[in-house]
């Protein structure tokens, strides 16, 4: 028996047959916030979080929203379980107030940050899935008071709230109203976590959500692809100076008689977008989602979706602050999300081995919170042996 970071024992960790991981019940059915502090304080001080999303659907009508997260360290991330009926406060962090306390309708998995028990990313028993994205120097969020105690809540604790409380985007755009999503302020930093969101259920309904001096603004996403900064609909607006990229190889021209063709495969993709900024990735993301194909079952679409997400791998040193001691920012891990099946896939950056877990069979009798790691173990398979001679 190990001691978990919500402070009781965790049985084994061990992997089924079938290479998905077993996750042990825990003796506790409260969900305890506290110590959010250092998650906060480390994710509102980092400079830049360079994650992408993308949503493929499948010719089964398989739904898979999937992404990568870019931090300057690793996050620590864990594989976490919230079964139903556990119990969550708000406001966790504010030293002066406390929020309202809900009880979880449905069950998810996820992978939280820091050992801590919010979700960053994850999806729940019903399908509806959840990530949150940086969106700084465009977020803006209330300030919690007595008077809105009980409806507020911080915007770091945004991903458990949505994952256990709703089954589609729907629900959850009518509920959005009638909640004040907050920013906890972190005396060392003097700032908040300022993050969008994005949520998309098993029929494929996808939103972004974003807090900015606009108020509560929320999103269809139309095109399937979340970046960072700036705000959406700005995202959008770029794109249209990208209306002339095409899968299809351009054709040879003629020029006072002379003709010329392209160097090589790639010509209609001419122009496309590659540097690591929000923009350009949402420009590329937008090209790959829009022109490739997604597969016939929702496996292919997974499969499919990593692959993509493979292009916006950031290896240590390619992006980072000025300075010595600057700030690297690299993919920490990648996910998926098999909404159809309500199976959830990650990898971390430093095993690239594809995990998975099946939510409906991970919270089976799950009476408590549990957790288990990542695999951040380099596997590499010698298949010398198989070169000699029989």
């Amino acid at each position: 028996m190990t001691t978990g970071p919500f402070g009781t024992a965790t049985g084994p960790i061990d992997k089924k047959k079938d290479g998905s991981m077993r996750i042990p019940k825990r003796p506790t059915t409260t969900l305890p916030l506290a110590g959010m502090a250092s998650f906060a304080l480390a994710l509102t001080a980092m400079p830049s979080l360079a994650c992408t999303g993308i949503i493929l659907t499948s010719g089964d009508a398989g739904v898979v929203p999937a992404r990568t997260l870019e931090f300057g360290f690793d996050m620590d991330s864990d594989v976490i379980a919230v079964p139903a009926g556990t119990k969550i406060t708000t406001l966790a962090l504010n030293p002066d107030l406390s929020g309202f306390t809900y009880t979880t309708k449905y069950g998810f998995v996820g992978l939280n940050a820091l050992n801590k028990p919010v979700t960053l990313d994850g999806m729940n028993e019903k399908g509806l899935y959840f990530g949150s994205f940086y969106l700084p120097g465009e977020a803006v969020f209330g300030t919690a008071t007595p008077e809105n105690a009980d409806h507020v809540i911080s915007s770091e604790e945004v991903g458990n709230w949505i994952l256990g409380n709703f089954s589609s985007v729907e629900e959850l755009r009518a509920a959005l109203p009638g909640l004040e999503v907050v920013g906890t302020n972190i005396p060392q930093i003097g700032g908040v976590a300022p993050l969008h969101y994005s949520v998309v259920d098993a029929s494929g309904a996808a939103i972004v959500i974003e807090y900015t001096a606009a108020g509560l603004r929320i999103f269809d996403n139309t095109v399937h692809v979340i970046t960072n900064s700036p705000t959406y609909d700005w995202h959008m607006t770029n794109l249209r100076n990208y209306i002339g990229l095409n899968p299809d190889n351009s054709a040879p021209i003629s020029v006072d008689g002379q003709t010329l063709a392209g160097f090589g495969q790639g010509t209609g993709m001419f122009g496309l977008p590659g540097d690591f900024s929000p923009p350009s990735r949402f420009v590329r993301a937008t090209a790959f989602v829009a022109t490739t194909d997604h597969g016939k079952t929702s496996d292919e679409a997974v499969f499919r979706a990593f692959h993509i997400l493979n292009t916006f791998d950031i290896p240590k040193g390619s992006v980072r602050e000025a300075g010595k001691d600057g700030t690297q920012d690299f993919t920490v891990w990648t996910s998926a999300a098999d909404t159809k099946k309500g199976v959830y896939f990650f990898k971390s950056y430093q095993s690239q081995q594809i995990e998975s877990v099946t939510v409906a069979e991970a919270l089976e009798g799950l009476d408590a919170v549990a957790t288990t790691p990542m695999d951040r173990t380099l596997s590499v398979v010698n298949i010398t042996g198989d070169l000699k001679n029989k």
